[in-house]
């Protein structure tokens, strides 16, 4: 069925975190050409992560329909739905998980949506694992030039089809261009769930903001958080800056917000990060960033990505009144502000790829990931183990998947469940691990 104007297509995504719902249900709108409408229904996968009312408010990108499932209840329902267009903004094992759900719950059938995935933001670790629990999908998506050539690379190197690799953008890029100081001077800093890990390290960097804001009294610095206390995230943060900056004397000029980071980077004149994919989106509108060398430049920090930039300063440097100046080839390699081209043509490779797909007379070929329980007998099954699937992709016994919505006594013990797990990660688990350290 072609792409049209006059054809409303529905959109399904299903993802497990706040930041993966942004990017899967943002990119599902920007697939879709202007001219069509689109029905998106979203599906939240039940888990550690699973984002809360306020994190989907802050979000901002709301849904015709919303509703939170397991694993087995969403194939289920892709078995009784009919979708155009399947988004699965997961992590890589749940994305290797629903390809295998979905292959047999499609079994004998052309008639199914074009299942597309990709990544939240900057790749810097586990390049091939992530890229190869992806594999099967019809579209990979790759939010830049260099990414799509790292990533067909990987598939290629392994023997796998490599033409579902398709370059995009980030889809949540956009913002008016930087055009000069504001009043006061804002420095911000994007902080992130798990980069870096340990107390000492954000200690200091938490620490290094406090200075830079008595240093310069006459700017406004603030502290960006992703979210409040007892909320997940992507990653785990057991150690949130808003905790460690309890009891502080904080200066007048330093606060802590909360809220949609491109309205912060509205009045932003300096972005600062470790590894944040909110360097790009500054980037994107030419706003100064930095990429702190502080803790050193380590793969594990993820701002290894960023050499080459220009971007890459420290706290010293910053204090002394440094500005950045990105590097024009390397920010265009990324995919932002790229070569001066309109951002909205970034995703007309993907438009022509799902519209090509959709009109295939004789509808779409089963799904083929490169993991099967040949290539990968010992890896697989665990990976579907996790959601619950056995190693042919159907629903192991046992398997939670509520014929109907959970009732007020299940959904209160289901919250005080999760709510027990953020405390025990955020707060027993670091102290046992400094128990450990003594």
């Amino acid at each position: 069925m072609p792409v049209s104007a006059t054809k409303s297509l529905r959109v399904a995504v299903l993802a497990d975190s706040d930041t993966r719902w942004k990017w899967g249900a943002l990119t599902a709108k920007r697939l879709i050409p202007a001219d069509s409408d689109i029905r998106l229904d979203g599906y939240l996968l039940r888990g550690r992560a699973t984002p809360t009312a306020r994190q989907l408010k802050e979000v901002g990108v709301p849904a015709d329909s919303l509703r939170e499932v397991t694993a087995v209840e969403f194939l289920r329902a892709m078995g009784e739905e009919s979708y155009d267009i399947l988004v699965l903004s997961l992590v890589g094992g749940g994305v290797q998980a629903m390809l295998h759900g979905l292959r047999r719950v499609w079994d004998g059938s052309a008639e199914r949506p074009v299942v597309v995935t990709g990544y939240v933001g900057v790749v810097y670790e586990k390049l091939a694992d992530g890229l190869l629990l992806r594999h099967g999908a019809d579209l990979v998506l790759a939010n830049s030039r260099q990414d799509a050539e790292r990533f067909r690379a990987v598939y290629e190197g392994v023997g796998a089809d490599a033409s579902a690799v398709t370059e995009v953008a980030l889809p949540f890029l956009g913002g008016a261009p930087y055009e000069g100081e504001h009043e006061p001077y804002t420095v911000v800093f994007a902080a992130q769930p798990s980069v870096p890990e340990s107390r000492k390290d954000r200690t200091y960097l938490l620490n290094r903001l406090i200075q830079h804001a008595r240093k310069h009294p006459e700017r406004e610095v603030l502290l960006k958080l992703r979210s409040k206390p007892g909320e997940h995230t992507t990653h785990i943060e057991e150690l949130p800056y808003q905790k460690l900056a309890q009891g502080t004397d904080l200066p007048a000029n330093f606060k802590l917000v909360y809220g949609h980071m491109g309205e912060v980077l509205d009045r932003t004149d300096l972005l600062v990060t470790v590894s944040s994919t909110a360097a790009l989106e500054a980037l994107h509108r030419r706003i100064p960033t930095v990429v702190l060398t502080d803790l050193g430049i380590r793969e594990m920090l993820g701002n290894h990505h960023f050499v080459g930039s220009g971007c890459l300063a420290s706290w010293d440097q910053l204090d002394a009144g440094h500005r950045p100046v990105p590097d024009e080839e390397w920010v265009s390699r990324q995919g932002v502000a790229a070569g001066g081209e309109s951002y909205a043509t970034a995703f007309d490779a993907g438009r022509e790829r799902i519209a090509e797909l959709l009109a295939r007379p004789e509808g779409l070929v089963p799904l083929t990931p490169y993991y099967t329980t040949e290539t990968a007998p010992g890896y697989l099954p665990g990976i579907l183990a996790r959601h619950h699937l056995g190693p042919d992709g159907t629903p192991l016994p046992g398997a939670p998947a509520a014929d109907k919505a959970p009732g007020p006594v299940r959904q209160i013990v289901r919250r005080a469940a999760r709510g027990a797990y953020r405390h025990g990660v955020q707060r027993v688990a670091p102290v046992i691990r400094r128990m450990g350290e003594l």
